[in-house]
């Protein structure tokens, strides 16, 4: 179920006591809101995940498809249809260089074994061998979320448009990153100053809360040692 962000807005407003959204304008709050979904989506890439078929360039260098995309989280397999699903692996692409130099220079191939990505370049990934065009891989990566339409100076909460972009578990988490910049601006004032850190730990520590809990409650086998788990089967 989405969230509209009006509602975000209208929650702030009324914590703020700024009903005719004078000292805080509406236009002013969805911005700090858009701000805030960026935020969520810097610390929780997962927070926004596309999972889709990708169809790839010919070569080894590939990039993220669209404009939104933000980081590599996984490749799964190889994906056309009647031809090939085998699995591919994340490699270390020092490894390649060292034992193939040539390797990004060698015949392209539909079927893909392996894929490299470093975090420091996000949007780019490479494979091997090089694709063709007709390569395909399902893909999982994270997005950048949609902004918020600001709306017109002198404008209600209830003029604002749309849904939340980021999943509705993370209203509150937005609404406290709304609440800390919205302190942060009255900061000389006695209280806002504490007020606001006070916001940004909430939320800080919300993001830090809500990982552990994905963490624990996603599947995992106890007797894969590579889990962390010391469990034992039952």
């Amino acid at each position: 179920m989405a969230l509209a962000a009006k509602n975000i807005i209208k929650r702030c407003i009324d914590i703020l006591q700024d009903s005719t959204s004078v000292r805080w304008p509406t236009e002013e709050l969805v911005r700090y809101l858009n701000d805030g979904q960026r935020e969520v989506a810097l610390y929780r890439p997962d927070a926004l995940v596309r999972n889709i078929t990708a169809t790839l360039v010919a070569g080894t260098r590939q990039t993220l498809p669209g404009s939104d995309g933000s980081k590599l989280i996984e490749i799964i397999r190889n994906n056309v249809a009647g031809v090939t699903q085998k699995s591919m692996r994340l490699v270390n692409r020092e490894i390649l260089d060292a034992q193939t130099p040539g390797w990004h220079d060698i015949t392209g191939q539909q079927e893909l074994l392996h894929y490299m990505y470093d975090p420091r370049d996000p949007t780019v990934y490479y494979v091997y061998p090089p694709a063709l065009t007709t390569s395909k891989v399902d893909l999982v990566y994270s997005v950048y979320p949609l902004d918020i339409a600001e709306p017109s100076a002198g404008s209600l909460f209830s003029d604002v448009v749309g849904n939340l972009d980021v999943p509705d578990i993370y209203g509150n988490i937005i609404q406290d990153y709304i609440m800390y910049r919205a302190y942060t601006k009255d900061s000389e004032y006695a209280g806002n100053a504490q007020r606001a850190q006070a916001h940004y730990g909430a939320f800080a520590n919300a993001i830090g809360l809500e990982i552990s809990a994905t963490i624990q409650v996603g599947p995992k086998s106890p007797n894969n040692p590579n889990t962390g788990s010391s469990a034992a089967a039952g």
